[in-house]
């Protein structure tokens, strides 16, 4: 076995890639940039090498200094993790040539099945089912519309090396495929340095539905079943679970059964996925086959219980996979939410900066559920704006879907965050959605269930009296800190505006008694809060549940999962003086264009004086490595415009400005 191992990544894949390696007694290098000089990943790591500055193709797309890092080590493999190199044939090959072992697949099946192009010509040929499209290359906008009409909209434009979410538009229209086409290359030629791109037909109402395989360099190959990744966002997944919902036995064995002859038809030796879109009627095509590792692999090893960074690592070593298809078996069910630096309620729009707190979840059995985390940022670490702004991939399984459904949202609720805008609220919310819970899921789930966008939830009843509860025991506790303890019996607890008159008592055990005006009682007990921290614990009537809270000048800031309220514990007579007091009126900024996030201003296409038209371009913005176009939302004539190419931007920063 390898007895060192170079890890061509960063972030959570580089972690978790260490522990993996850790128990099976392998060293680790790792590899980083500037930007990434103090991460977890370095501090875990036996040995770190620097590669570079921050840019990507700068650091941890060069492959001369990944070798080199390796040669100066002495280690005898490379796990290149997901992206950056983890499908780039040439580096495989390079590896292979240099005597270095690559832990993913050989590079005659990366080059085959890593293009999209290629790889749906090999699995039509291998009898898989493959999606009406063009596969030749494209080269004008003009050439990208009259294919469209021969398709029919509407039309998926796709980099043909693209990944993660990257390079990819959905186009309805003839002027949607011009703009689109020409977004695409960009993206494209920026994240993978390949800019070219396909057509295929979009399937309306679709599922994503993946399976993973695993092969060794003896000619074997398994499935491990399928994960469902429908839940996504900028054909970015969001959510993902194992098993899926939809599939019965025969729809899963015959997927299972498709992957796996596209595997062995390139003689596939390492971890792979092959990735289908699915319909409602449980009909599949072949989407494309990513020869890596996964983002969201942890799920299948919860329901399987096989670790697939080790495989990866026995089959490029050249040992015989240790079981056959007949051995696995689907235990449970298993759900990934990925947690993003990136605010829900601006259009879920990235967020970088410093993570000023970060409280994880206790992993492991936590009774009912059990919870993993993967993570590569601690607190005090930094979200750079030159990398993906993952910060986490938390799982829970349980033997259930409904134990997993309520695992995982337990799981969020006892995940704070602080100092820049992260996804956890919508993530709930999703976990909360009856929707979500039947499993009649499409990956235009969050257009369809947020089509205004994200603003949370409004409270349920049960979170109501979660809210009341809090902000009461809290005043309560704050009130004898202050040595001012209140014998007052009968509040008003206003949930922003509303008002809930509340009762106060204790029982012989001192556990709070809240007896609400509109009927009722509550019991609040096993109380872990004091003033300064920012999670309030309890169990109300018998159930634990976790807020994230926040002192304000006249009461609390409470969010549980999705709802979140001002909350405040007030006399009745004050309680009256704040249902007059008049709302704020927010400024008026309809004549302006401003940055949505922060980051690097790629054009501003109008000049001052021009006359623009609604719905035409005025900026296109880049930040985590994809663009953002940003139209205008009525007919105007421009004022001023407050930034030029290639300048950096701060989120709400005024772009364009209307007279």
């Amino acid at each position: 076995m390898f007895s060192k191992i170079l890890i061509a990544n960063r972030g959570e894949i580089a972690v978790r890639i260490i522990k993996t390696c850790r128990r099976m007694g392998i060293q680790t290098v790792q590899v980083y940039s500037e930007a990434d000089a103090g991460s977890l990943a370095v501090e875990m790591a036996d040995e770190a090498v620097l590669i570079g500055p921050a840019p990507t193709a700068q650091s941890y797309l060069l492959a001369d200094k990944i070798v080199e890092a390796v040669r100066q080590t002495g280690a005898q493999a490379v796990h290149p993790g997901f992206g950056f190199l983890s499908e780039n044939a040439g580096f495989a090959r390079r590896l292979r040539d240099e005597g270095i072992a690559f832990i993913g697949p050989n590079p005659e099946a990366i080059e085959a099945m890593g293009d999209k192009i290629s790889s749906k010509k090999l699995a039509a040929e291998a009898g898989v089912s493959t999606v009406p499209g063009h596969m030749g290359l494209i080269e004008t906008p003009e050439e990208a519309v009259r294919i469209a009409n021969e398709i029919g909209y509407p039309i998926m434009i796709k980099a043909s090396a693209g990944g993660g979410g990257k390079g990819i538009r959905v186009a309805h229209s003839d002027a949607d495929m011009a703009e689109g086409f020409a977004a695409v290359k960009a993206e494209a030629l920026n994240a993978f340095g390949d800019d070219r791109v396909f057509l295929e037909k979009f399937i309306v109402d679709p599922r994503h539905i993946e399976i993973q395989v695993l092969g060794d360099k003896h000619g074997h190959v398994v499935h491990l079943f399928e994960r469902e990744c429908s839940i996504q966002r900028r054909n970015q997944k969001v959510i993902e679970e194992a098993p899926s919902p939809l599939l019965d036995e025969a729809t899963r064995a015959a997927m299972g059964a498709q992957a796996v002859a596209l595997a062995q038809a390139v003689n596939y030796d390492s971890a792979g996925t092959v990735e289908f879109v699915a319909g409602q009627d449980k009909s599949f095509y072949f989407l494309e086959m990513n020869t890596r590792l996964q983002v969201e692999h942890p799920v299948t090893e919860l329901i399987t219980g096989v670790d697939l960074v080790e495989q990866m690592i026995r089959s490029a070593w050249g040992e015989t996979l240790a079981f056959k298809q007949d051995d696995l078996k689907i235990d449970g069910w298993a759900i990934e939410s990925r947690i993003y630096a990136e605010d829900p309620y601006r259009g879920f729009l990235p967020s970088i900066g410093r993570l000023v707190r970060y409280e994880q979840p206790e992993e492991g059995d936590q009774g009912d559920y059990t919870v993993r985390n993967d993570s590569g940022v601690r607190e005090g670490d930094e979200i750079s704006m030159f990398y993906d702004p993952m910060i986490a991939k938390l799982c829970a399984w349980g033997e259930t879907r409904e134990a997993a459904v309520e695992g995982m949202a337990r799981a969020l609720e006892d995940t704070h965050l602080a100092g820049l805008g992260h996804n956890v609220p919508f993530l709930a919310a999703v976990m909360d959605q009856d929707r979500f819970r039947s499993g009649e899921l499409s990956t235009s789930y969050i257009k369809d269930e947020f089509p205004d966008g994200f603003n949370g939830l409004h409270p349920t009843v049960e979170q109501q009296r979660i809210l009341i509860a809090s902000a009461l025991a809290m005043h309560e506790v704050i009130a004898e800190q202050d040595g001012d303890p209140s014998d007052r019996t009968d509040w008003i607890v206003m949930i922003d505006k509303t008002p809930h008159g509340v009762g106060l008592s204790y029982d012989e055990d001192e556990e709070m008694i809240l007896t609400l005006t509109g009927g009722g009682d509550i019991r609040l007990s096993d109380i872990d809060w004091r003033p300064g921290l920012a999670q309030f614990k309890a169990e109300l009537d018998g159930e634990p549940f976790t807020a994230e809270v926040r002192r304000v000048a006249d009461g609390f800031d409470i969010r549980h999962r999705a709802a979140k309220a001002r909350v405040r514990v007030l006399r009745p007579h004050v309680a009256e003086l704040y249902a007059r007091l008049p709302e704020k009126v927010a400024a008026d900024t309809s004549k302006m264009v401003l940055s949505p996030m922060p980051g690097l201003v790629v054009s501003i296409p109008v000049t001052v004086g021009q006359e623009v038209k609604t719905g035409e371009t005025v900026a296109i913005i880049e930040a985590m490595k994809m663009q953002n176009i940003l139209k205008a939302e009525r007919d105007g004539v421009v004022k001023a415009v407050g930034a030029k190419d290639g300048d950096p931007v701060a989120a709400d920063d005024v772009l364009v400005e209307f007279g």
